[in-house]
């Protein structure tokens, strides 16, 4: 058994040492809500957790923590959001004008008392020099007796123009867009005029959540997840796109309905034990685009764990999703 080990072993540092690919499986990270971006030779995953947990990877598979991001909430956290439990959801990452935005939100389940908030740093590298996450604050907020939207679940997007929204939303109304000033990273405009992107017509019985906003061939595709997560392998998640030809729509899935009006086409949805895959992030790495969600892992009890997938294309332009990174691969 302890030789079998060794040749296990053997192997992996083999295949992460001169870059072949390898047979051996990975058990996969665990995560929640996952975010990504690559800073030279590493991929930087940004997962839910009490101060956002930190992993990088030089292959997509195999992963280490290297830090959170914060090592406790910001105190405006528990200010702004008296139910918040001290877990932060859903992180954002984004390099944008010379500097990494890391938006996040901070609520509590079942609430749209919620708020999403900004960090930056100079750098992704836990040892570079110039390493420091600034939190900046609140960017927007909603309450229960105000508002009919959840300011949770962020992602930023951008076009050619220089033009960036903030991106967001959960059950309630849907999902929404505001204009985001990219050297502040916070509202062009306070209140800002909202943009309704997506919406499914019942609020309870159709979920919608965790926008991601992806730009392919000229056109933007926007992500969302439907139905329920969080409930292991009961979990009902899947992930459904629309389409624009202008980032701030309007977004239409593959039959021509607007994603208003509870259009969407499924990308990914349960099968065998991959349950409940959502909350998806996209990643455009030279000549391959990536797929990054979570799923409820039907061989660990439900675990919440990553998976990576490459994205082809359809003929008439459509995302559909690979098999899953099971084994390290080799380093482009």
């Amino acid at each position: 058994m302890r030789a079998g080990l060794a040749v296990c072993l053997l192997t992996l540092v083999t295949a992460w040492a001169f870059g072949v690919p390898s047979d051996v499986p990975v058990i996969p990270t665990p995560a929640h809500d996952p975010a990504i971006i690559r800073e030279g030779d590493w991929y930087y995953l940004f997962t839910t957790g009490p101060g956002i947990t930190i992993q990088r990877s030089r292959d997509l598979v195999s992963w280490s923590v290297v830090g959170s991001v914060f090592r406790t909430p910001p105190d405006w956290t528990y200010r702004d959001v008296p139910r918040f439990d001290g877990t932060v959801w859903a992180p954002d990452i984004s390099f944008v004008h010379g500097r990494y935005l890391l938006y996040y939100a901070v609520s509590s389940f079942g609430s749209n008392q919620s708020c999403i908030g900004l960090a930056t740093n100079a750098t992704l590298d836990p040892h570079g020099r110039l390493y420091h996450w600034e939190d900046e604050g609140k960017v927007i907020g909603s309450l229960p007796w105000k508002d009919d939207w959840n300011a949770i679940d962020p992602n930023l997007a951008g076009d050619d123009e220089d033009h960036f929204f903030l991106v967001f939303g959960s059950f309630w109304d849907g999902i929404k867009m505001a204009a985001i000033d990219p050297d502040t990273g916070k509202l062009l405009k306070d209140p800002p005029d909202l943009i309704s992107l997506a919406r499914r017509p019942s609020v309870a019985a159709d979920p919608i959540e965790a926008p991601f906003i992806f730009r392919h061939a000229d056109m933007y595709f926007l992500f969302v997840s439907f139905d329920y997560c969080c409930r292991g392998i009961r979990s009902d998640y899947k992930i459904a796109v629309g389409r624009s030809s202008r980032l701030t729509g309007p977004y239409v899935d593959r039959d021509g309905k607007p994603m208003t009006e509870g259009g969407g086409t499924i990308v990914l949805q349960s099968y065998d034990d991959v349950h409940g895959p959502g909350h998806n992030a996209a990643l455009h790495d030279g000549d391959t685009d990536w797929l990054v969600h979570h799923m409820y892992d039907g061989t660990r009890g439900g675990m919440a764990v990553l998976q990576v997938r490459p994205i082809a294309w359809s003929d008439d332009g459509w995302p559909v999703a690979g098999p899953p990174l099971l084994a390290p691969r080799a380093i482009q």
